[in-house]
């Protein structure tokens, strides 16, 4: 019987729910803070609760268990090895749900996912992944271009006189090209 096991349905389907569910908790592991509807962070806070219970236990059972559940042997091993410590003491209550306004759009309840520990986000850094041999070349010659400017500046840094003629042909090679230059060379009659 059912009784008293009443949750939010969210509109769709029980697979599509638990996939949803397990996304929001994997988002919430890797950023610390996520923005969703209101009652999809109700339901994704019970659910990470339960992966931090999971997690703070810390034995090999628990973490083949949280890797079932999530689906996700990364957002596992960041539950277990940078999450859980900040909860060694709590007993409950790892995630907070914060109001926001309405989304514009459809009017919606949104709502702000966090974690109630000070748990840094990870810094937006460039990716470091194995680039192509063309890459590194490209790589290797725009570290050096800022090098040649250093000198470049410098020998410019001389006052040099610019002539008239220069200065017109900057001009004139600036509006060449294009639909607006060709709609300025019809205009001119210059075909």
């Amino acid at each position: 019987m059912r009784h008293q096991r009443l949750r939010r349905k969210l509109g769709v389907r029980t697979q599509h729910r638990r996939a949803l569910l397990r996304n929001l908790v994997k988002s919430l592991v890797e950023r610390k803070r996520i923005r969703t509807t209101l009652a999809r962070a109700k339901e994704a806070s019970a659910f990470a609760d339960k992966m931090v219970t999971l997690a703070k236990q810390g034995t090999l059972h628990s973490q083949r268990l949280l890797i079932s559940e999530l689906g996700c042997p990364d957002a596992a091993g960041q539950l277990v090895k940078q999450i859980a410590p900040h909860f060694k003491e709590r007993q409950g209550g790892y995630t907070r749900v914060l109001r926001l306004m309405p989304r514009p759009g459809d009017n919606s309840d949104m709502a702000l996912l966090e974690f109630t520990a000070v748990i840094e986000a990870p810094k937006k850094a460039k990716k470091a992944k194995a680039e192509k041999p063309g890459k590194a070349a490209k790589a290797e010659s725009a570290v050096e271009k800022p090098e040649t400017k250093k000198s470049d500046k410098a020998s410019k840094a001389k006052p040099a006189e610019k002539s008239p003629e220069a200065a017109d042909e900057k001009k004139e090679s600036e509006k060449k090209g294009g639909f607006l230059g060709s709609l300025r060379k019809f205009l001119k009659g210059d075909e």
